[in-house]
């Protein structure tokens, strides 16, 4: 049996928003150059040339590449040989948000009531999410999820003779009514299945993978592929000012669903695919 301590956690998810917020994954940075290559004409390649040095800068002065630093969502996955100790693990998440925030000067952004509006103050609380495995793995992946590209993701219960065409059309529909405002180039993470919230839960868990990752499933590898090809037709582009790159990457979840059903949640991430993750 593996023992953790909540402090632990608490340390480790403080370090995680901060990194998160300010250092894009290697796997980002080189998507966004292959971009880069691809465009002839002078304003997207600009657009994204800006891109790569905001990134740059971020990594270089630890801060934020972008103003909204987000909404906390956090996947954690834990195994039936793992005990925490010392109090709460959710408690314990919540902390380390409230310490990250507050000593990465990242802006705070959750308000306590959606009516209401009145704000937390500390950006908690976070969005969890756990998954109970065998073993003694703690896993802990956080992902800061800013609202511009989050207004414009959407969901749709299809009906099964939609099928295949249905969801293409939905995905590819959501994305033109974003246009500009979910701050393209993209990334998309695509739930199938499910119930409505669990193929929400599956476009969000979808963002976890970085740029060039495939689904194992060889249908829905060729999928991912055939979207992202297909979006980029859109010529939205870089800051929705036209470009062969409207989406960086696609990547899909399924899950069984209802013989009645055919759930497909899209969640748009803008060009900053924000998230960290750690094993303890």
């Amino acid at each position: 049996m593996k023992k953790i301590s909540v402090k632990k956690i608490s340390q480790m998810i403080e370090q995680l928003c901060i990194e998160a917020c300010c250092v894009l994954n290697d796997e980002v940075i080189q998507s966004y150059k292959r971009a880069l290559d691809k465009e002839n004409n002078p304003l997207p390649r600009e657009i994204m040339n800006e891109i790569i040095s905001n990134a740059a800068l971020g990594n270089l002065e630890m801060i934020p590449v972008c103003q909204d630093t987000g909404m906390v969502i956090v996947f954690v996955t834990i195994g039936d040989q793992v005990t925490i100790t010392d109090g709460n693990i959710e408690e314990a998440i919540n902390l380390g948000i409230k310490n990250g925030y507050e000593k990465g000067y990242l802006r705070k952004s959750v308000v306590s009531d959606p009516i209401k509006r009145v704000n937390t103050g500390d950006n908690t609380p976070a969005v969890i999410y756990y998954e109970f495995v065998k073993g003694d793995l703690l896993k802990i992946d956080v992902m800061p999820k800013g609202f511009g590209s989050e207004n414009m993701s959407s969901i749709k219960m299809l009906k099964p003779s939609d099928g295949l065409d249905g969801v293409k059309s939905f995905i590819l529909e959501t994305v033109v009514k974003a246009g500009p405002n979910a701050c393209p180039p993209l990334f998309l993470g695509i739930g199938i299945g499910g119930t409505m919230d669990k193929a929400a839960v599956l476009s969000k868990k979808a963002l976890l993978r970085n740029p060039g990752s495939r689904n194992n499933d060889d249908d829905y590898n060729a999928l991912e592929i055939e979207l992202k090809e297909s979006i980029n037709l859109l010529n939205i582009g870089p800051a929705g000012l036209k470009g062969k790159t409207t989406v960086l990457d696609v990547f899909i979840e399924s899950f069984p669903t209802h013989i009645a059903g055919l759930p497909v949640a899209v969640t748009i991430c803008c060009h900053s695919l924000r998230h960290k993750g750690v094993i303890l």
